[in-house]
């Protein structure tokens, strides 16, 4: 609509609220006439990254859409940085970035809209800016791709997961998809969550006519289109790119009949990390207890040394061995607990997609890592004190978790089962009072050893018996607690498990290292018919075969491929001592990374193990180039420029681009972002390159993308690769490039090929 009345290619569209504001209103005015009843303000893209000016452009852009007489959305984009430890953005700086944007817009806005997200660490530090700035509702709307996951790899059910629990107001599916691919997408999201859901989706596809993009869906269809998906069960619909005012019009037309959609709560109890929900249900869950220094000599000396690598290590191991989620214990009284709980989460949710249990009794602690933490944590733990609900429940209703309730108040711990249940009947009640529902409570009945009393083991089956089929609530228990002051303690360990499991136990905090342990587990699955043709129970028996010796030594491959960077360092530097530098890279680099490469392309590697790999790689590259003598020249690999082309400040996909590039040995030249095309072509000239990967993530800016490749293609002889979330693999071939590649690691495999051509 802007480029229909005159903004040129590169031109920031955010800037014309100021330069231009009647241009803004105008397209504004359009849309109301339309019917719309929300009007999104002009400032997508407007941040302090890309704006020195931020507070003047939007309390600018709030006023121009209020002139409509409509509900007023300030709408917020993504940053276009990956956040740490992916990227190198601060959480708390986009925190206060977004909050720049809040502060600026909130007085004259209705609504605060997130909307093209693709990362849900980006999305939290967004969605508490806006809590703790301003109390308008808060809608999130996230661009998932064709296989059903954002970027950084969340799938729909964590992605509603963790934005249940910050409670937010609404929640939906926006840009990149079509009516009909989005469909499949919002049936799937209506069945997972109990929030209103919006959904705006793109006029189909986009093809290039003369210049300027166009979509291939007009306003009747995607109106029809739009009715069934309404039909859903959607509270707010709209269009993204292509949706011109007749789109909007046509589609007020034929819904105005649909009624409002009112959710219903599910009331499911979830926990997730940035890209793995894990579910309270039927299955029961394993908790890893070994990230805890209680009783542990080696790992209270971890701590004291910040020696983060052996809390990976822990975390890996209990992983493959079967974990489900990773209890996080760091207290020690000598050491600053806050700093190391940090660290320990941030380094954990680099190497593993398992879901954390934080587990302090430091309030500071818990609320640092309960906010920097990506995805919707286990909290370990409240109880019946006053003094303990009060401190902890509002921590759980700002950030959200799932918290474990342990049956003891100030009379201490009760000796039977009925004192237990009215403790946890307490809880229930006073949670109820901060609006946290009873799903997101999961009570632990205390495991108390049976070498003091004999009895204590019944008393706390019959706790968890009770809390499950009368209160409706989730069970937890550490169960090792039984066994204290006994010999063989597996032994007893074991077998109270397999009690307590067949009592309606939820979750068994457990050593997954563990054989013993562990074939109970998975027997009592096999017996239960939880574990369909035993597999489960078959794989256990190898792993627990093949784990053993496997983990007492970790190799470059591995260490690489799981993104153990310190690991990797290490490994190199023994490599080094005896391999030859080409030897190295051959037999363990590189397959380790296609490796990943391929695990990424089908889907079962996502963003953060992608670049947290490509890291350990780079780290080992390091050390091997070190230990080659001085007067050895290091060969430099083919070259390839790197850009985001010009109006574009979305340089996400170019990083990751580079990053692979790098590790696979080419030469590359990175001209950042919102790269002018000129710029492009005296790259190009005076570096003698004969590949150019060009990237944009917005449709305004694709205009740029196909001059700058008719540059290129005019004045040298070098091809151009492209990609980004707007691009199609047509849409490519309109624009005259002459690759299209879906995602990074594809970019790779189309430099292999096109050098090898070359030669």
């Amino acid at each position: 609509m802007l480029q229909a009345r005159g903004l040129k290619a590169g031109e920031l569209p955010e800037a014309l609220n100021l330069k231009n504001p009647e241009m803004v209103y105008s397209v504004h005015d359009a849309y109301a006439d339309a019917g719309a009843d929300i009007i999104s303000t002009n400032t997508f893209g407007a941040n302090s990254l890309k704006f020195d000016n931020v507070k003047e452009i939007v309390c600018a852009a709030v006023g121009l859409a209020k002139r409509t007489g409509k509900k007023v959305a300030l709408d917020i984009g993504p940053l276009g940085k990956l956040l740490r430890p992916s990227g190198d953005l601060l959480f708390e700086e986009a925190y206060e970035l977004y909050k720049e944007v809040i502060l600026a817009g909130k007085d004259g806005a209705d609504i605060i809209f997130f909307e093209t997200m693709t990362d849900l660490y980006e999305i939290k530090a967004g969605v508490l800016a806006a809590k703790e700035n301003s109390n308008l509702p808060i809608f999130v709307s996230m661009m998932f791709d064709s296989n059903e996951r954002l970027l950084t790899g969340a799938d729909i059910e964590t992605a509603v997961t963790m934005l249940e629990g910050l409670g937010v107001d609404a929640i939906g599916l926006n840009c990149g998809l079509g009516p009909d691919e989005m469909f499949p997408l919002a049936k799937k999201m209506r069945s997972l969550t109990s929030l209103p859901m919006i959904l705006n989706p793109n006029a189909g596809l986009p093809r290039s006519v003369d210049g300027k993009t166009v979509f291939d869906i007009d306003a009747e269809s995607f109106a029809e289109k739009m009715q069934k998906i309404a039909s859903l069960g959607v509270s707010y619909i709209g269009g993204c790119c292509g949706t011109t005012p007749k789109h909007i019009q046509a589609l007020v037309s034929s819904c105005k009949e649909i009624e409002s959609f009112v959710p219903e709560n599910k009331k499911v109890t979830r926990v997730s990390s940035y890209s793995k929900t894990v579910v309270f249900d039927e299955k029961p869950i394993i908790i890893g207890e070994r990230i805890n220094p209680t009783g542990k000599k080696l790992f209270k000396e971890a701590l004291r040394n910040k020696d983060i690598g052996y809390i990976i290590n822990e975390g890996v191991s209990q992983k493959e061995r079967g974990a489900h989620i990773l209890d996080v214990n760091v207290g020690l009284p000598e050491i600053d607990e806050n700093e190391m709980m940090y660290s320990a989460v941030e380094a954990l949710q680099g190497v593993t997609d398992l879901p954390l249990q934080i587990d302090t009794a430091d309030i500071k602690a818990m609320e640092t890592a309960l906010r920097m933490y990506n995805g919707k944590p286990m909290l370990n733990s409240v109880n019946g004190k006053e003094e303990s609900m009060n401190s902890v429940f509002p921590l759980v209703k700002k950030y959200g978790a799932v918290v474990v309730c342990l049956c003891l108040d100030e009379s201490g711990i009760p000796k039977t089962a009925e004192g237990r249940i009215k403790i946890a009947e307490k809880i229930i009640a006073k949670a109820e009072e901060y609006g946290i529902d009873k799903s997101d409570l999961i009570f632990d009945a205390l495991a108390m050893t049976i070498s003091t009393d004999s009895q204590s083991a019944n008393e706390t089956l019959k706790a968890v018996r009770y809390l499950n089929d009368n209160l409706g609530v989730k069970t937890i228990l550490g169960v090792s607690n039984i066994s204290f002051g006994l010999p063989e303690r597996e032994t007893v360990n074991s077998a109270f498990f397999n009690m307590a499991l067949s009592n309606g136990l939820s979750a068994g905090i457990i050593n997954p290292l563990s054989d013993a342990m562990m074939n109970t587990y998975h027997a009592f699955m096999a017996l239960r018919g939880l574990d369909e043709n035993c597999e489960s129970y078959i794989a256990n028996v190898s792993k627990t075969q093949a784990v053993q010796p496997a983990s007492q030594q970790v190799d470059l491959k591995t260490a690489i491929i799981k993104g153990m960077k310190q690991k990797a360092v290490e490994c190199t530097q023994e490599l080094v001592k005896t391999k030859d530098s080409l030897e190295i890279i051959n037999g363990e680099i590189m397959p380790a990374l296609d490796f990943v490469g391929e695990g990424f392309e089908k889907n079962r590697i996502f963003l953060p193990q992608l670049l947290m790999s490509a890291e350990s790689a780079k780290a080992s590259f390091e050390i091997i180039k070190a230990s080659m003598p001085k007067d050895t020249e290091e060969k430099k690999g083919e070259k390839i420029i790197l850009a985001t082309v010009h109006g574009d400040i979305h340089d996400i996909g170019k990083n990751i681009v580079k990053v692979l590039l790098e590790n696979y040995g080419y030469d590359v030249i990175d001209l950042g972002k919102d790269v002018p095309e000129e710029k492009v072509i005296e790259a190009v000239i005076d570096n003698g390159v004969k590949l150019v990967g060009l990237s944009a993530l917005m449709t305004t800016t694709v205009p740029a993308m196909e001059r700058t490749i008719e540059l290129v293609h005019k004045n040298t002889d070098a091809k151009v690769i492209v990609g980004g979330a707007v691009l199609t693999k047509s849409y490519a071939e309109m624009i005259n490039a002459d690759f299209y590649a879906a995602d990074a690691t594809e970019t790779v495999k189309i430099a292999k090929i096109y050098f090898k051509n070359l030669k």
